[in-house]
């Protein structure tokens, strides 16, 4: 394995992970109602999106990426109404004391509702294309070991952000009470629901 690679992929990994998103909200307010194995496997969601969206843009395949980005707008509508349906389902929730217990099925739950709504932004391949030209990281077609390095290390960066926010959300947790929990549940859902509005605002936009 290029060792070189994998450093570089988990570099971009973190950069395309760190900045404050939906997902990132979500993952918090995850944490912090059904505890850090929930709230991890809602970022494991986003970071095995963005390895897809890498090993696209990594391997140049434009046809893949044409296709998702010429139905661009249709997907990030169907990302706007989740996004809305999750910023609202969280306001009305009440958050306990203890957070609760997350099953197998919270966990896949959180996983694949994650991975679904990253996926949702097809735009994540410009970005991935223009971080991996700017660095030089240009992986040839049929270039399949480099190519999966590269991808390991994307989501390996990604994953090692998403650790690092669950467990810290779980560390705050504890110190917090149930009226500040539920305070940090409106605030969770009427970020997710104002981005959500400033995607569909974009989306509208584009139709014009």
């Amino acid at each position: 394995m290029d060792i070189l690679l994998t450093i570089k992929g988990m570099l971009i990994g973190l950069s395309i992970a760190a900045p404050v998103g939906p997902i990132g909200v979500l993952c918090i307010q995850r944490t912090l109602a059904q505890g850090k194995a929930s709230g991890f496997a809602t970022g494991l969601g986003a970071a095995s999106a963005d390895a897809v969206y890498g090993l696209i843009a990594g391997l140049g395949l434009t046809v893949i990426s044409d296709v998702l980005i010429g139905y661009q707008l249709w997907i990030q509508l169907l990302g706007v109404i989740f996004l809305l349906y999750l910023g609202v389902k969280t306001i009305l929730s009440r958050p306990s004391q203890k957070a609760a217990h997350a099953s197998g099925q919270n966990i896949a739950v959180s996983y694949f509702s994650s991975f679904l709504l990253t996926l949702a932004n097809p735009m994540t391949i410009l970005s991935f294309a223009a971080i991996l030209g700017a660095s030089g990281i240009i992986v040839s077609d049929g270039a399949a070991a480099s190519a999966l390095t590269l991808v390991f290390g994307i989501f390996s960066g990604s994953a090692l952000w998403w650790g690092i926010l669950s467990f810290s959300a779980e560390w705050f947790r504890e110190q917090m009470g149930e009226n500040s929990l539920t305070v940090i549940n409106r605030i969770s859902g009427g970020v997710m629901i104002l981005f959500g509005i400033f995607f569909l605002a974009g989306a509208i936009y584009a139709l014009s």
